[in-house]
C-alpha cells in the first residue's frame, strides 16, 4: 500500500487486522504459558522429591522472560515486531521440549534451563501490547492496547483447566501425567507463531517507521538496544513514568499475589479455595482491561496511572488486615490488586507508547519489560524473606509504600509528552 506521512484509510483497515491477528495469537500463546505455569512447580517438586526448590522453576520463567526481551527488542528493531514475536515463541517451543523432557528423565538442571526458554513465549506475550498500537490513533492507543491484553484472559482462564485433559494425554503417550500440559503449551506457542508469521503483514513497526520516515527530512536510524532505551527514558517524563508506573504496579501484584496462596494455606484454606481466590485476582487483571483502556483514552494516561496506584494501595492495604486463612476481605483484595495491576499496565504501556520516537520504540520498550520482569523476580523473592520474618501483614504494608510511589511521581509528570 502507498505509504505517507499520515494515516490513511488502509492503515486503519492495517491496524484493524493487526489488532486481530494480535488479539488471536494472545488467545493460543496465553493457553500455551498457563497450562504450564499450572504444573511447573508440581513437576519440580515430583523430579526433587521436595518442595524446597519447587518454586525455582518458576524464577527461572519470569527471569528468562525479563532477559529474553533484550535480543527481542534487538530483532524488532531491525527487522520488525513479526520475527521478534516470533523469536519469543520459538524459544518457548524449545523451552516445553526441554521441560517435558525433563519430566521424562527426572532432571532439574534441565527443567530450570527449560524453564529460562519458556519465558520467551511470556516475553512474546507481554510485547504484543506494544505491537497493538504501532499504528493506532492517538485517541485509541488505550483501547487497542487494552484489547489485546484482555486476549490473554481466555488463555489464562483455559490453559489450568486442560491440565486433566492434558495428563490423561501424557499417560497415554505412557510418558509422566504432569509433563502433559507441556505439550498443550508446545501446541499453543507453535498455532500462535504460525499466525503471526500468516497474518501479522505488514509488519505494523515497519509501516509505522515507513510512514514517519515519509515526513520526515532526514532517514531515521533504528535502534534496539534496551540500555539505550533506559537512557531514552529517562529523557522522556512520560516514558520514564511509564516505566516506573508498569514496573512498580507489577512488583506490588506479584510480591502480594505469590504469597497469598501460603497465607490462605497456613489458616487451613482448601486448595479449591485458594484456586478461587487466585481466580478472582486473575479475572481482576485481565477482565476489565478494555474498561480500563476506554478510560485511559478518555481522562488520560496519567491520572489513570494515579488510579491504579490508589486501587493497589486499597489491595494492600486491605491485605494486610485480613486474617490468616480464607476471608472475603482477602478475596476483594485479590481483586482489586488484579484491577490495580490492569490500570497500571494499561496506562503505563499507554504512556510508553504515546511518548516515545517511532525509531526508540523498540529499545525503550524491551526496557520496559525488562524492568517489569527483573520486578517481578525481586518482588517475588524479597516478599518470601518479609513474611518469612515480619509476616504477610507486612508484606501488605511495603507492598503499598511501593504502590504510593507510582502516585507520587505520576504527580511530578504533570504534563507527558506525547509523540504521534
Amino acid at each position: 500500500m502507498p505509504i505517507t506521512g499520515v494515516a490513511t484509510p488502509a492503515d486503519h483497515a492495517l491496524q484493524r487486522r493487526t489488532v486481530g491477528t494480535l488479539v488471536g495469537s494472545q488467545m493460543l500463546g496465553g493457553v500455551g504459558v498457563s497450562s504450564g505455569i499450572a504444573v511447573g512447580s508440581l513437576l519440580a517438586e515430583e523430579i526433587l522429591g521436595s518442595p524446597d526448590l519447587a518454586g525455582l522453576g518458576g524464577t527461572f520463567q519470569v527471569l528468562g522472560g525479563a532477559l529474553i526481551a533484550v535480543p527481542m527488542a534487538r530483532i524488532m528493531a531491525s527487522r520488525g515486531r513479526r520475527p521478534g514475536l516470533n523469536f519469543g515463541y520459538l524459544l518457548g517451543i524449545a523451552g516445553a521440549l526441554a521441560l517435558t523432557t525433563a519430566g521424562i528423565v527426572r532432571s532439574f538442571p534441565l527443567l530450570l534451563a527449560g524453564s529460562v526458554l519458556f519465558g520467551g513465549a511470556t516475553a512474546a506475550n507481554s510485547q504484543a501490547r506494544y505491537a497493538a498500537v504501532d499504528l493506532a490513533e492517538e485517541r485509541h492507543r488505550g483501547r487497542d492496547l487494552s484489547i489485546v491484553v484482555w486476549a490473554t484472559t481466555i488463555g489464562a482462564v483455559l490453559g489450568p483447566n486442560l491440565v486433566g485433559v492434558a495428563g490423561r494425554l501424557a499417560n497415554v503417550l505412557g510418558i509422566p501425567s504432569l509433563t502433559g500440559p507441556f505439550l498443550f503449551s508446545l501446541s499453543g506457542f507453535v498455532l500462535a507463531a504460525a499466525l503471526l508469521a500468516l497474518r501479522l503483514r505488514p509488519d505494523p513497526l515497519l509501516h509505522a517507521r515507513a510512514r514517519a520516515e515519509a515526513a520526515a527530512v532526514e532517514p531515521l536510524a533504528h535502534h534496539g538496544s534496551v540500555w539505550r532505551g533506559f537512557r531514552v527514558a529517562a529523557g522522556i517524563p512520560a516514558a520514564l513514568l511509564g516505566i516506573l508506573t508498569v514496573g512498580l504496579g507489577h512488583a506490588v501484584m506479584v510480591s502480594v499475589m505469590v504469597m497469598t496462596p501460603l497465607q490462605m494455606h497456613h489458616g487451613g484454606a482448601e486448595l479449591r479455595v485458594i484456586g478461587f481466590v487466585i481466580s478472582i485476582h486473575v479475572l481482576g487483571m485481565y477482565a476489565f482491561s478494555p474498561l480500563v483502556g476506554f478510560a485511559v483514552d478518555r481522562y488520560g494516561a496519567r491520572p489513570m496511572a494515579l488510579v491504579g496506584s490508589g486501587v493497589l494501595i486499597a489491595a494492600t492495604l486491605l491485605a494486610s488486615r485480613a486474617p490468616t486463612g480464607w476471608s472475603w476481605g482477602l478475596t476483594a483484595a485479590l481483586f482489586l490488586l488484579g484491577v490495580g495491576w490492569s490500570f497500571t499496565l494499561v496506562s503505563g504501556s499507554t504512556l510508553i507508547a504515546g511518548s516515545v520516537p517511532v525509531d526508540e520504540r523498540a529499545g525503550v520498550q524491551g526496557a520496559s519489560d525488562l524492568a517489569m520482569g527483573l520486578a517481578a523476580g525481586g518482588g517475588g523473592a524479597l516478599a518470601g524473606l518479609v513474611v518469612g520474618q515480619l509476616g504477610y501483614d507486612v508484606l501488605g504494608l511495603c507492598a503499598a509504600v511501593l504502590a504510593a510511589t507510582i502516585a507520587v511521581v505520576a504527580l511530578l509528570v504533570r504534563r507527558p509528552v506525547t509523540t504521534a
